[in-house]
C-alpha cells in the first residue's frame, strides 16, 4: 500500500455530520417518525452521533438501532439455513421513515443486505440512505439520500473511513491499493 491521503479531518467530519442532520430534518419536516440506523460496524457510530446532533437541533431524541448484515451478503460462499439475523438492535421500524446509514457507498451491495434485513424486520413508511463518504463505482442501482463526501475514487483505490469509538481517531483516508 502507498501512503494514505486524509481526505476529511475530525472537523470536516464533525460539519459533514451537522449538515447532514440538517438535511434529514429538512427532508422529513421534522423527526417525529424517523428511526436512524447504522450498518455495522461504523455506520452504527455514524448513526448515533447524526442522532445526537438531530437531539441538539431539534430537542427530540430519535430512536436509533443497529443492523449486521453478515447472513444477507451475497458473497458468502454459504448461508446458514434459517440464518438469524445476528447483532441487530433495531427498535419498531414498522410504518417509520428509516435513514439507514453507512460510512462509505461504493458497489452498493452493503446498502442491498441492509435493505433485505431492515424488510425482514417490519415494513418502513419509507427508506433513506445516509453515507459518510460516496466513491461511486455502484454495481447496484442504489442512491444515497444524504453524503458527507463525495469522492471520486478508481477502483484500485481504498477510501477508509475511521470512528474514534473503533479507530481512535476521527478522519477519512485514501489510498492505493
Amino acid at each position: 500500500m502507498s501512503e494514505k491521503n486524509v481526505i476529511m479531518d475530525e472537523q470536516a467530519i464533525r460539519r459533514a455530520l451537522t449538515r447532514i442532520a440538517h438535511e434529514i430534518i429538512e427532508r422529513n419536516k421534522g423527526v417525529e417518525d424517523c428511526v436512524i440506523i447504522g450498518i455495522k460496524t461504523r455506520g452504527e457510530y455514524i448513526a448515533k452521533r447524526l442522532a445526537d446532533r438531530i437531539e441538539q437541533i431539534e430537542s427530540v431524541k430519535v430512536p436509533v438501532g443497529e443492523i449486521d448484515i453478515t447472513f444477507y451478503r451475497d458473497d458468502l460462499t454459504h448461508k446458514a439455513e434459517d440464518a438469524v439475523l445476528q447483532g441487530a438492535k433495531l427498535p419498531e421500524i414498522t410504518g417509520k421513515t428509516v435513514v439507514l446509514v453507512d460510512d462509505v457507498l461504493y458497489t452498493g451491495r452493503t446498502v442491498r443486505a441492509a435493505l433485505d434485513a431492515l424488510i425482514d424486520q417490519g415494513r418502513p413508511k419509507m427508506i433513506q440512505l445516509a453515507v459518510m463518504v460516496d466513491r461511486g463505482h455502484r454495481e447496484l442501482p442504489i442512491r444515497p439520500d444524504f453524503v458527507g463526501k463525495n469522492v471520486p475514487t478508481s477502483k484500485s483505490e481504498i477510501v477508509s473511513v475511521k470512528v474514534s469509538e473503533v479507530d481512535q481517531a476521527d478522519e477519512v483516508n485514501i489510498q492505493q491499493q
